[in-house]
């Protein structure tokens, strides 16, 4: 299922990320992209308000469409008029926000709801890249099963 979240709301729910950082958008891009990718999640759409002049606008990336909401506009809004623009479609979508008005418009377009305080945590406990605790060296028996195997002598 698809996802709309409120970005700069689920920033303020995850550990090590703060509003007051210039590139907290950036890391919660990043995080939201390590997730799509272990996950299969193939699309979310992420909004965020205050957009810098002449910043505004969307950018694509492999999973996200990031949508950087003007100056005089709210991402609450922004996600409003998304929810509308979708119609009956919008049933297939989870909202990822806290924030109330958030959440009432998507209860009105009968969207799915997620608190940005449960996402943040799912996010946060999914896999991130290869088990670091396992360990890549081969056993003394592996390299006989694979000398043995490929016709070679184990070297001392």
């Amino acid at each position: 299922m698809p996802y709309i979240i409120d970005g700069h709301n689920l920033i303020g729910k995850l550990p090590g990320l703060h509003l007051s950082d210039v590139e907290d958008e950036q890391k919660l891009v990043e995080l939201l992209e390590d997730y799509c990718q272990r996950r299969g999640q193939k699309v979310m759409e992420v909004y965020f308000d205050n957009a810098a002049p002449g910043q505004s606008g969307a950018k694509k990336y492999a999973r996200l469409n990031v949508r950087f909401v003007r100056a005089g506009l709210t991402a609450d809004a922004a996600i409003t008029n998304h929810l509308q623009r979708l119609g009956n479609a919008a049933a297939n979508w989870i909202v990822v926000s806290s924030d109330r008005e958030v959440q009432t418009a998507a209860r009105r377009a009968r969207a799915r709801i997620q608190s940005s305080e449960d996402f943040s945590r799912e996010l946060l406990a999914a896999p991130s890249g290869p088990d670091k605790t396992e360990d890549p060296r081969m056993s003394a028996d592996d390299v006989d099963d694979w000398m043995k195997l490929f016709g070679g002598e184990k070297n001392g």
